[in-house]
Protein backbone atom coordinates (compact mmCIF):
# COMPACT_ATOMS: atom_id res chain seq x y z
CA UNK A 1 0.00 0.00 0.00
CA UNK A 2 1.34 3.44 -1.01
CA UNK A 3 -0.38 6.26 0.87
CA UNK A 4 -0.10 9.45 -1.19
CA UNK A 5 -0.57 12.70 0.75
CA UNK A 6 -0.49 15.99 -1.20
CA UNK A 7 0.48 18.89 1.06
CA UNK A 8 0.68 22.65 0.64
CA UNK A 9 1.63 24.10 3.99
CA UNK A 10 -0.31 23.02 7.07
CA UNK A 11 2.63 21.41 8.84
CA UNK A 12 0.83 21.10 12.21
CA UNK A 13 -2.12 19.18 10.74
CA UNK A 14 0.19 17.01 8.62
CA UNK A 15 2.04 15.99 11.80
CA UNK A 16 -1.22 14.63 13.20
CA UNK A 17 -2.00 12.83 9.93
CA UNK A 18 1.36 11.07 9.95
CA UNK A 19 1.08 10.20 13.66
CA UNK A 20 -2.23 8.43 12.96
CA UNK A 21 -0.64 6.51 10.07
CA UNK A 22 2.24 5.46 12.32
CA UNK A 23 -0.31 3.73 14.60
CA UNK A 24 -2.11 1.73 11.88
CA UNK A 25 -2.93 -1.95 12.34
CA UNK A 26 -1.88 -2.59 8.73
CA UNK A 27 1.59 -4.24 8.65
CA UNK A 28 4.23 -1.52 8.58
CA UNK A 29 6.47 -3.42 6.15
CA UNK A 30 3.61 -3.47 3.59
CA UNK A 31 2.97 0.29 3.71
CA UNK A 32 4.85 3.29 2.42
CA UNK A 33 3.80 6.91 2.80
CA UNK A 34 4.65 9.57 0.23
CA UNK A 35 4.22 13.17 1.38
CA UNK A 36 4.14 15.31 -1.76
CA UNK A 37 5.20 18.89 -1.06
CA UNK A 38 3.31 21.09 -3.50
CA UNK A 39 5.45 24.22 -3.24
CA UNK A 40 5.06 24.85 0.50
CA UNK A 41 6.77 27.91 2.03
CA UNK A 42 8.48 27.03 4.29
CA UNK A 43 9.05 23.57 2.81
CA UNK A 44 7.38 20.58 4.40
CA UNK A 45 9.52 18.59 6.85
CA UNK A 46 8.97 15.05 8.10
CA UNK A 47 8.12 14.96 11.83
CA UNK A 48 9.57 12.54 14.35
CA UNK A 49 6.38 10.47 14.70
CA UNK A 50 5.71 8.98 11.27
CA UNK A 51 5.49 5.57 9.58
CA UNK A 52 8.83 3.88 9.03
CA UNK A 53 8.46 3.92 5.24
CA UNK A 54 7.74 7.63 4.84
CA UNK A 55 9.28 9.56 1.94
CA UNK A 56 9.14 13.25 1.05
CA UNK A 57 8.60 14.04 -2.64
CA UNK A 58 8.94 17.58 -3.98
CA UNK A 59 6.82 18.74 -6.92
CA UNK A 60 9.15 19.91 -9.68
CA UNK A 61 6.62 20.81 -12.39
CA UNK A 62 3.06 22.11 -12.14
CA UNK A 63 0.95 22.78 -9.10
CA UNK A 64 -2.33 21.80 -7.46
CA UNK A 65 -3.80 18.76 -5.75
CA UNK A 66 -4.22 16.68 -8.92
CA UNK A 67 -0.67 17.30 -10.04
CA UNK A 68 0.66 16.49 -6.57
CA UNK A 69 -1.29 13.23 -6.34
CA UNK A 70 -0.06 12.19 -9.80
CA UNK A 71 3.51 13.00 -8.76
CA UNK A 72 3.18 10.78 -5.72
CA UNK A 73 1.55 7.96 -7.66
CA UNK A 74 4.41 7.94 -10.19
CA UNK A 75 6.91 7.62 -7.36
CA UNK A 76 4.92 4.93 -5.53
CA UNK A 77 6.12 1.33 -5.24
CA UNK A 78 2.96 -0.22 -3.79
CA UNK A 79 0.38 -2.23 -5.70
CA UNK A 80 -2.41 -0.13 -4.15
CA UNK A 81 -2.59 3.68 -4.14
CA UNK A 82 -4.29 5.20 -1.09
CA UNK A 83 -5.32 8.85 -1.48
CA UNK A 84 -5.36 10.78 1.80
CA UNK A 85 -5.43 14.49 2.63
CA UNK A 86 -2.84 16.18 4.81
CA UNK A 87 -5.47 17.44 7.27
CA UNK A 88 -7.12 14.12 8.11
CA UNK A 89 -6.68 11.82 11.08
CA UNK A 90 -7.51 8.20 10.30
CA UNK A 91 -8.54 5.59 12.84
CA UNK A 92 -6.10 2.76 13.53
CA UNK A 93 -7.96 0.30 11.29
CA UNK A 94 -8.39 2.68 8.34
CA UNK A 95 -5.71 1.40 5.98
CA UNK A 96 -6.34 -2.25 6.84
CA UNK A 97 -10.09 -1.88 6.23
CA UNK A 98 -9.59 -0.43 2.74
CA UNK A 99 -6.69 -2.71 1.78
CA UNK A 100 -8.33 -6.04 2.61
CA UNK A 101 -10.85 -5.77 -0.23
CA UNK A 102 -8.07 -5.67 -2.81
CA UNK A 103 -7.17 -9.27 -1.98
CA UNK A 104 -10.52 -10.24 -3.56
CA UNK A 105 -10.05 -8.80 -7.04
CA UNK A 106 -8.10 -6.15 -8.93
CA UNK A 107 -10.82 -3.76 -10.12
CA UNK A 108 -12.15 -2.31 -6.84
CA UNK A 109 -12.07 1.22 -5.49
CA UNK A 110 -12.52 1.20 -1.73
CA UNK A 111 -13.93 4.28 0.00
CA UNK A 112 -13.34 5.46 3.55
CA UNK A 113 -15.62 7.54 5.79
CA UNK A 114 -14.97 10.98 7.27
CA UNK A 115 -16.47 13.53 9.60
CA UNK A 116 -15.60 17.21 9.95
CA UNK A 117 -14.42 18.53 13.30
CA UNK A 118 -13.05 21.79 14.59
CA UNK A 119 -9.42 20.90 15.29
CA UNK A 120 -8.84 20.64 19.06
CA UNK A 121 -5.46 21.11 20.68
CA UNK A 122 -4.00 17.61 20.44
CA UNK A 123 -0.40 16.53 19.96
CA UNK A 124 1.05 13.92 17.61
CA UNK A 125 1.93 11.87 20.70
CA UNK A 126 -1.72 11.82 21.79
CA UNK A 127 -2.86 10.81 18.33
CA UNK A 128 -0.31 8.01 18.18
CA UNK A 129 -1.38 6.56 21.56
CA UNK A 130 -5.17 6.90 21.12
CA UNK A 131 -7.07 3.66 20.75
CA UNK A 132 -9.93 5.25 18.79
CA UNK A 133 -10.93 8.64 17.41
CA UNK A 134 -13.46 9.27 20.18
CA UNK A 135 -10.60 9.71 22.65
CA UNK A 136 -9.33 12.70 20.70
CA UNK A 137 -12.38 14.37 19.16
CA UNK A 138 -15.95 15.13 20.17
CA UNK A 139 -17.59 12.96 17.53
CA UNK A 140 -21.05 13.84 18.85
CA UNK A 141 -20.67 17.38 17.50
CA UNK A 142 -18.82 16.39 14.34
CA UNK A 143 -20.38 17.34 11.00
CA UNK A 144 -20.93 14.17 8.95
CA UNK A 145 -20.19 14.16 5.25
CA UNK A 146 -22.97 13.30 2.84
CA UNK A 147 -21.11 10.10 1.98
CA UNK A 148 -22.41 7.98 4.84
CA UNK A 149 -26.03 9.09 4.33
CA UNK A 150 -25.87 8.25 0.62
CA UNK A 151 -24.33 4.85 1.31
CA UNK A 152 -27.06 4.06 3.84
CA UNK A 153 -29.87 5.11 1.47
CA UNK A 154 -28.48 2.99 -1.38
CA UNK A 155 -27.84 -0.24 0.57
CA UNK A 156 -24.09 0.14 0.57
CA UNK A 157 -24.14 1.55 -2.99
CA UNK A 158 -25.83 -1.61 -4.31
CA UNK A 159 -28.83 0.46 -5.38
CA UNK A 160 -26.91 3.56 -6.39
CA UNK A 161 -27.36 4.69 -9.99
CA UNK A 162 -24.07 6.60 -9.94
CA UNK A 163 -21.87 5.25 -7.11
CA UNK A 164 -18.93 7.42 -8.14
CA UNK A 165 -20.76 10.32 -6.45
CA UNK A 166 -19.59 9.21 -3.01
CA UNK A 167 -15.96 8.75 -4.03
CA UNK A 168 -15.27 12.44 -3.62
CA UNK A 169 -13.59 12.49 -0.25
CA UNK A 170 -9.81 12.37 0.06
CA UNK A 171 -9.68 8.81 1.35
CA UNK A 172 -9.99 6.01 -1.17
CA UNK A 173 -7.76 3.19 -2.40
CA UNK A 174 -7.39 1.58 -5.82
CA UNK A 175 -4.91 -0.57 -7.77
CA UNK A 176 -1.99 1.40 -9.13
CA UNK A 177 -2.60 -0.10 -12.59
CA UNK A 178 -6.16 1.21 -12.60
CA UNK A 179 -4.99 4.64 -11.45
CA UNK A 180 -2.65 4.93 -14.42
CA UNK A 181 -5.05 3.23 -16.87
CA UNK A 182 -7.55 6.09 -16.53
CA UNK A 183 -4.81 8.71 -16.70
CA UNK A 184 -4.64 9.73 -13.05
CA UNK A 185 -6.18 12.97 -11.86
CA UNK A 186 -6.64 15.80 -14.36
CA UNK A 187 -4.44 18.81 -13.39
CA UNK A 188 -6.63 21.10 -15.51
CA UNK A 189 -9.57 20.44 -13.16
CA UNK A 190 -8.96 22.92 -10.38
CA UNK A 191 -12.16 22.16 -8.44
CA UNK A 192 -14.06 18.89 -8.21
CA UNK A 193 -10.97 16.93 -9.25
CA UNK A 194 -11.87 13.89 -7.12
CA UNK A 195 -15.41 13.75 -8.57
CA UNK A 196 -14.13 13.99 -12.15
CA UNK A 197 -11.51 11.30 -11.48
CA UNK A 198 -14.10 9.01 -9.89
CA UNK A 199 -16.39 9.45 -12.89
CA UNK A 200 -13.61 8.24 -15.21
CA UNK A 201 -13.04 5.30 -12.88
CA UNK A 202 -16.74 4.43 -13.21
CA UNK A 203 -16.47 4.51 -17.02
CA UNK A 204 -13.46 2.19 -16.70
CA UNK A 205 -15.75 -0.38 -15.08
CA UNK A 206 -14.56 -0.46 -11.47
CA UNK A 207 -16.69 -1.49 -8.51
CA UNK A 208 -16.93 1.05 -5.68
CA UNK A 209 -16.89 -0.54 -2.22
CA UNK A 210 -17.45 1.61 0.89
CA UNK A 211 -16.16 0.35 4.22
CA UNK A 212 -17.74 1.84 7.32
CA UNK A 213 -14.82 0.66 9.49
CA UNK A 214 -12.43 2.99 7.65
CA UNK A 215 -13.28 6.03 9.76
CA UNK A 216 -11.43 9.35 9.76
CA UNK A 217 -11.91 12.97 10.79
CA UNK A 218 -11.19 16.03 8.70
CA UNK A 219 -9.61 18.85 10.69
CA UNK A 220 -11.77 21.87 9.92
CA UNK A 221 -15.03 22.44 8.08
CA UNK A 222 -15.15 22.20 4.28
CA UNK A 223 -15.31 25.33 2.12
CA UNK A 224 -18.95 24.54 1.24
CA UNK A 225 -19.91 25.34 4.84
CA UNK A 226 -18.34 28.80 4.58
CA UNK A 227 -19.90 29.82 1.24
CA UNK A 228 -21.91 26.98 -0.24
CA UNK A 229 -23.43 28.97 -3.11
CA UNK A 230 -20.09 30.17 -4.43
CA UNK A 231 -18.40 26.80 -3.86
CA UNK A 232 -21.07 25.07 -5.96
CA UNK A 233 -20.77 27.65 -8.73
CA UNK A 234 -16.97 27.35 -8.78
CA UNK A 235 -17.03 23.60 -9.45
CA UNK A 236 -19.94 23.59 -11.91
CA UNK A 237 -18.03 24.44 -15.15
CA UNK A 238 -15.50 21.65 -14.58
CA UNK A 239 -18.15 19.00 -14.01
CA UNK A 240 -20.47 20.27 -16.75
CA UNK A 241 -17.82 19.79 -19.42
CA UNK A 242 -16.44 16.48 -18.18
CA UNK A 243 -19.32 14.50 -16.64
CA UNK A 244 -22.08 14.09 -19.27
CA UNK A 245 -24.30 12.21 -16.82
CA UNK A 246 -24.84 15.49 -14.98
CA UNK A 247 -27.68 16.43 -17.31
CA UNK A 248 -28.76 19.13 -14.87
CA UNK A 249 -25.59 21.05 -15.74
CA UNK A 250 -26.14 20.88 -19.50
CA UNK A 251 -29.37 22.78 -19.97
CA UNK A 252 -27.96 25.56 -22.17
CA UNK A 253 -29.27 24.99 -25.69
CA UNK A 254 -26.84 24.92 -28.59
CA UNK A 255 -23.74 24.34 -26.45
CA UNK A 256 -20.84 22.01 -27.26
CA UNK A 257 -19.22 20.14 -24.36
CA UNK A 258 -15.75 18.71 -23.86
CA UNK A 259 -17.06 15.16 -23.30
CA UNK A 260 -20.18 14.25 -25.35
CA UNK A 261 -23.10 12.24 -24.01
CA UNK A 262 -23.27 9.70 -26.85
CA UNK A 263 -20.78 8.48 -29.45
CA UNK A 264 -22.47 7.35 -32.69
CA UNK A 265 -20.26 4.81 -34.44
CA UNK A 266 -20.91 4.07 -38.12
CA UNK A 267 -18.83 1.71 -40.24
CA UNK A 268 -18.52 3.42 -43.64
CA UNK A 269 -16.25 0.87 -45.34
CA UNK A 270 -17.46 0.21 -48.91
CA UNK A 271 -20.28 2.74 -48.49
CA UNK A 272 -21.12 5.58 -50.84
CA UNK A 273 -20.72 9.16 -49.77
CA UNK A 274 -24.42 9.87 -50.33
CA UNK A 275 -25.49 7.15 -47.88
CA UNK A 276 -23.03 8.35 -45.26
CA UNK A 277 -24.07 11.95 -45.75
CA UNK A 278 -27.68 11.02 -45.01
CA UNK A 279 -26.69 9.00 -41.93
CA UNK A 280 -24.50 11.79 -40.52
CA UNK A 281 -27.18 14.41 -41.12
CA UNK A 282 -29.73 12.30 -39.26
CA UNK A 283 -27.31 11.66 -36.36
CA UNK A 284 -26.53 15.35 -35.88
CA UNK A 285 -30.12 16.52 -36.32
CA UNK A 286 -31.76 14.39 -33.63
CA UNK A 287 -33.56 15.63 -30.55
CA UNK A 288 -30.43 14.70 -28.59
CA UNK A 289 -27.72 17.12 -29.75
CA UNK A 290 -25.02 16.20 -27.22
CA UNK A 291 -23.34 13.69 -29.56
CA UNK A 292 -20.24 12.99 -31.60
CA UNK A 293 -20.17 10.87 -34.78
CA UNK A 294 -17.32 8.42 -35.40
CA UNK A 295 -16.91 7.15 -38.95
CA UNK A 296 -14.94 3.91 -39.03
CA UNK A 297 -13.16 3.14 -42.28
CA UNK A 298 -9.74 2.45 -43.82
CA UNK A 299 -8.70 6.09 -43.71
CA UNK A 300 -5.02 5.20 -43.35
CA UNK A 301 -5.14 3.77 -46.88
CA UNK A 302 -5.58 7.25 -48.29
CA UNK A 303 -2.12 8.27 -49.40
CA UNK A 304 -1.25 11.91 -50.03
CA UNK A 305 -0.24 11.07 -53.60
CA UNK A 306 -2.00 12.44 -56.67
CA UNK A 307 -5.27 10.70 -57.49
CA UNK A 308 -7.95 10.90 -60.16
CA UNK A 309 -11.67 10.36 -60.51
CA UNK A 310 -11.08 6.64 -61.12
CA UNK A 311 -9.29 6.21 -57.79
CA UNK A 312 -10.61 3.05 -56.00
CA UNK A 313 -10.78 5.07 -52.78
CA UNK A 314 -12.73 7.89 -54.40
CA UNK A 315 -15.74 7.61 -52.02
CA UNK A 316 -13.49 7.58 -48.95
CA UNK A 317 -11.57 10.60 -50.17
CA UNK A 318 -14.83 12.41 -50.82
CA UNK A 319 -16.03 11.64 -47.28
CA UNK A 320 -12.73 12.70 -45.77
CA UNK A 321 -12.87 16.03 -47.56
CA UNK A 322 -16.53 16.49 -46.65
CA UNK A 323 -16.36 15.59 -42.93
CA UNK A 324 -12.70 15.97 -41.96
CA UNK A 325 -12.99 19.54 -40.69
CA UNK A 326 -16.18 19.07 -38.66
CA UNK A 327 -15.35 19.00 -34.93
CA UNK A 328 -18.37 16.76 -34.23
CA UNK A 329 -17.18 14.05 -36.64
CA UNK A 330 -14.19 11.75 -36.11
CA UNK A 331 -12.53 9.59 -38.74
CA UNK A 332 -10.78 6.50 -37.33
CA UNK A 333 -9.68 3.14 -38.67
CA UNK A 334 -10.97 1.07 -35.75
CA UNK A 335 -13.33 1.83 -32.90
CA UNK A 336 -11.87 1.77 -29.38
CA UNK A 337 -12.92 -1.02 -26.98
CA UNK A 338 -15.01 1.55 -25.09
CA UNK A 339 -15.92 5.19 -25.72
CA UNK A 340 -14.82 6.30 -22.23
CA UNK A 341 -15.27 8.88 -20.84
CA UNK A 342 -18.41 9.24 -23.02
CA UNK A 343 -21.10 7.29 -21.11
CA UNK A 344 -23.03 5.79 -24.09
CA UNK A 345 -22.21 4.44 -27.54
CA UNK A 346 -24.59 3.72 -30.41
CA UNK A 347 -23.66 1.25 -33.16
CA UNK A 348 -25.90 0.46 -36.10
CA UNK A 349 -26.01 0.02 -39.88
CA UNK A 350 -24.98 3.14 -41.73
CA UNK A 351 -27.82 2.69 -44.21
CA UNK A 352 -30.44 2.84 -41.44
CA UNK A 353 -30.46 6.53 -40.48
CA UNK A 354 -31.43 7.43 -36.95
CA UNK A 355 -34.91 8.81 -36.36
CA UNK A 356 -34.91 12.14 -34.52
CA UNK A 357 -36.16 10.37 -31.37
CA UNK A 358 -34.06 7.16 -31.59
CA UNK A 359 -31.21 8.01 -29.21
CA UNK A 360 -33.38 9.83 -26.72
CA UNK A 361 -35.76 6.87 -26.46
CA UNK A 362 -32.99 4.27 -26.30
CA UNK A 363 -31.29 6.06 -23.42
CA UNK A 364 -34.61 6.52 -21.66
CA UNK A 365 -35.16 2.76 -21.95
CA UNK A 366 -31.80 1.66 -20.54
CA UNK A 367 -31.82 4.24 -17.76
CA UNK A 368 -34.95 2.74 -16.24
CA UNK A 369 -33.11 -0.38 -15.06
CA UNK A 370 -29.46 0.50 -15.87
CA UNK A 371 -29.29 -2.16 -18.62
CA UNK A 372 -25.79 -2.63 -19.99
CA UNK A 373 -26.71 -3.09 -23.66
CA UNK A 374 -29.96 -2.47 -25.53
CA UNK A 375 -30.18 -4.42 -28.81
CA UNK A 376 -32.81 -3.37 -31.33
CA UNK A 377 -33.68 -6.19 -33.75
CA UNK A 378 -34.24 -4.60 -37.17
CA UNK A 379 -36.72 -6.12 -39.68
CA UNK A 380 -33.98 -7.32 -42.06
CA UNK A 381 -32.24 -9.39 -39.37
CA UNK A 382 -29.55 -6.86 -38.54
CA UNK A 383 -29.27 -5.06 -35.22
CA UNK A 384 -28.61 -1.63 -33.76
CA UNK A 385 -27.39 -1.28 -30.20
CA UNK A 386 -26.85 1.21 -27.42
CA UNK A 387 -23.98 0.31 -25.08
CA UNK A 388 -23.37 1.63 -21.57
CA UNK A 389 -19.70 2.50 -21.25
CA UNK A 390 -19.34 1.41 -17.62
CA UNK A 391 -20.74 -2.02 -18.55
CA UNK A 392 -18.32 -2.33 -21.47
CA UNK A 393 -15.46 -1.29 -19.22
CA UNK A 394 -16.39 -3.90 -16.59
CA UNK A 395 -16.57 -6.61 -19.27
CA UNK A 396 -13.14 -5.64 -20.57
CA UNK A 397 -11.73 -6.00 -17.05
CA UNK A 398 -13.29 -9.44 -16.65
CA UNK A 399 -12.54 -11.02 -20.03
CA UNK A 400 -9.63 -11.98 -22.24
CA UNK A 401 -9.21 -11.03 -25.91
CA UNK A 402 -11.67 -12.99 -28.03
CA UNK A 403 -14.22 -13.55 -25.25
CA UNK A 404 -17.85 -12.64 -25.81
CA UNK A 405 -18.36 -9.32 -24.03
CA UNK A 406 -22.15 -9.54 -24.24
CA UNK A 407 -22.17 -12.76 -22.21
CA UNK A 408 -20.36 -10.99 -19.38
CA UNK A 409 -22.50 -7.84 -19.66
CA UNK A 410 -25.61 -10.02 -19.51
CA UNK A 411 -24.43 -11.26 -16.11
CA UNK A 412 -23.20 -7.94 -14.69
CA UNK A 413 -25.64 -5.37 -16.12
CA UNK A 414 -28.06 -7.16 -18.44
CA UNK A 415 -28.57 -7.27 -22.22
CA UNK A 416 -32.09 -6.55 -23.49
CA UNK A 417 -33.61 -7.03 -26.98
CA UNK A 418 -36.48 -4.89 -28.21
CA UNK A 419 -38.33 -4.38 -31.53
CA UNK A 420 -37.63 -1.21 -33.53
CA UNK A 421 -41.13 0.32 -33.55
CA UNK A 422 -40.63 2.63 -30.58
CA UNK A 423 -37.16 3.74 -31.62
CA UNK A 424 -37.91 4.20 -35.33
CA UNK A 425 -41.58 5.24 -35.21
CA UNK A 426 -43.49 5.19 -38.48
CA UNK A 427 -44.31 8.62 -39.84
CA UNK A 428 -47.75 9.70 -38.77
CA UNK A 429 -50.31 10.09 -41.55
CA UNK A 430 -51.96 13.49 -41.60
CA UNK A 431 -55.67 13.40 -40.83
CA UNK A 432 -57.93 14.30 -43.77
CA UNK A 433 -58.96 17.91 -43.69
CA UNK A 434 -62.62 18.74 -44.49
CA UNK A 435 -63.14 22.21 -45.81
CA UNK A 436 -66.65 23.36 -44.76
CA UNK A 437 -68.88 24.94 -47.42
CA UNK A 438 -69.14 28.68 -47.03
CA UNK A 439 -72.44 29.90 -45.49
CA UNK A 440 -75.02 31.30 -47.96
CA UNK A 441 -74.46 34.90 -48.70
CA UNK A 442 -76.93 37.34 -47.13
CA UNK A 443 -79.00 39.38 -49.63
CA UNK A 444 -77.38 42.62 -50.37
CA UNK A 445 -79.87 45.53 -50.37
CA UNK A 446 -79.88 47.67 -53.44
CA UNK A 447 -78.46 51.02 -52.75
CA UNK A 448 -80.54 53.75 -54.42
CA UNK A 449 -79.63 57.38 -54.65
CA UNK A 450 -82.23 59.78 -53.13
CA UNK A 451 -82.93 61.55 -56.49
CA UNK A 452 -83.47 58.24 -58.29
CA UNK A 453 -85.80 57.09 -55.49
CA UNK A 454 -88.02 60.20 -55.99
CA UNK A 455 -88.24 59.67 -59.74
CA UNK A 456 -89.20 56.00 -59.27
CA UNK A 457 -92.04 56.85 -56.86
CA UNK A 458 -93.50 59.39 -59.31
CA UNK A 459 -93.61 56.81 -62.09
CA UNK A 460 -95.29 54.26 -59.84
CA UNK A 461 -97.97 56.74 -58.75
CA UNK A 462 -98.62 57.75 -62.34
CA UNK A 463 -99.03 54.08 -63.34
CA UNK A 464 -101.50 53.43 -60.54
CA UNK A 465 -103.85 56.43 -61.30
CA UNK A 466 -107.21 55.44 -62.82
CA UNK A 467 -107.78 56.52 -66.42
Amino acid sequence: MSVVIPAHGGQDKLDLTLAALAAQTYPAHLMEVLVVDDGSRPPIRLPEIRPAGTRLVRVEDGWGISNAVNTGAKAADGEIIQRLDSDMVACREHIEALARWHHVTDYLVTIGMKKFVEPPHVTPEQVFRAGHLGELFDLGTAVPSSTEATIAKTDGLRKSRNPYHVCTGPTFALPREVFHAVGGLDPSVIRGEDTEFSYRLAMHGVVFVPDMEAQAVHLGLPSQHRDRERAVRAVEPYLAHRIPLRRDLRKDRGRRWLVPYVEIVLDVTDTSESVVRQAVAAALDGKLQDVVVTLVGPWSRLSPERFGLSDPCFELRLMRDLFGNDERIRLIDEAAPTPAPTPFRYRGPVDVPLHRATLERMIESVQKDLTGVLVVDLPDGRTARLERTSALGRACLLTSPGDDLDEVIAATHGVRHEPPDRFWPAPTQPEPVTIPAPPPAAPVPLAVEPAAETSLLRRLKSALRPN
